[in-house]
């Protein structure tokens, strides 16, 4: 049974007012939510098991859930006592997720054209993680090698580099931005058994490629939208709405 994991635990502190009395997970695009038009999408790829993660605003998600006949298994990974951010989410949701099968995680905020049974099936068994990413413009970039295994990450504003390597010339690597969207092997889980809660999963991968082969994924005709603030709420509203339609031509 194929998996997959919808980030929807996030405090959505970049769209308040809207997450003042409702979780980002079900902030409305065009009349549906945040985390239908995910879930659909993913649905259409083919997994059979959707695994929400929950924290802000939890009882709205399970409500949600219970009031949507969605045509497979959804569980919900309630976050009750803190918010484990994103590899504390995964942890935290490892019975659900671990299998002989590799999983798929997915930003309920991400909206894109991937086509996710691809995306999917490109990852290789050797692979511990496949990501996302494209040369869309951005503050924080992953490192890439000519082999496309993960190196490290920079911030341009500020000039900070992450990476487990020694002596890394920057230069010499692509440059990269995630895309919120990874399939990831079940062996991670032996690997982030001693990690302290809460931690991100995108430090958790700089701190291990020097170990574990990370691949950089890329679909030549990708188009994202990253639905992080209001703003973009409203720019997506007056000027990109055509866009929305054409990404999800199945949906509206």
């Amino acid at each position: 049974m194929k998996t997959a994991l919808i980030f929807a635990a996030g405090l959505g502190t970049r769209l308040k007012p809207l997450t003042d009395t409702t979780p980002k997970a079900l902030v409305k695009i065009g009349g549906k939510t945040l985390l239908q038009i995910a879930i659909e999408k993913i649905q259409l790829a083919g997994f059979e098991r959707i695994v929400i993660n929950a924290h802000h605003f939890a009882e709205q998600i399970f409500d949600f859930v219970q009031k949507n006949d969605f045509d497979a298994e959804i569980i919900v990974s309630h976050e009750k006592e803190m918010l484990l951010d994103t590899g504390g989410g995964i942890l935290f949701a490892q019975k659900y997720l671990e299998s002989n099968e590799p999983f798929l995680v997915h930003n309920v905020d991400i909206i894109s054209n991937v086509d996710l049974k691809k995306f999917y099936n490109a990852h290789k068994p050797e692979n511990l993680a496949t990501l996302l990413v494209s040369s869309r413009n951005t503050s924080r970039y992953l490192l890439f090698d000519s082999e496309n295994c993960l190196a490290g990450w920079q911030n341009i504003n500020t000039g900070e580099i992450k990476t487990p390597f020694q002596n890394i010339e920057i230069e010499k690597y692509n440059r990269l931005a995630f895309n919120g969207i990874h399939v990831i092997s079940s062996r991670i889980f032996e690997l982030m058994k001693n990690e302290k809660m809460p931690f991100s999963i995108t430090d958790f991968y700089i701190s291990i490629c020097n170990k574990e082969k990370i691949i950089g994924c890329q679909q030549p005709d990708l188009e994202v939208i990253d639905v992080g603030t209001v703003e973009k709420i409203d720019n997506v509203f007056s000027t990109q709405m055509t866009q929305i339609r054409r990404i999800y031509a199945d949906f509206y």
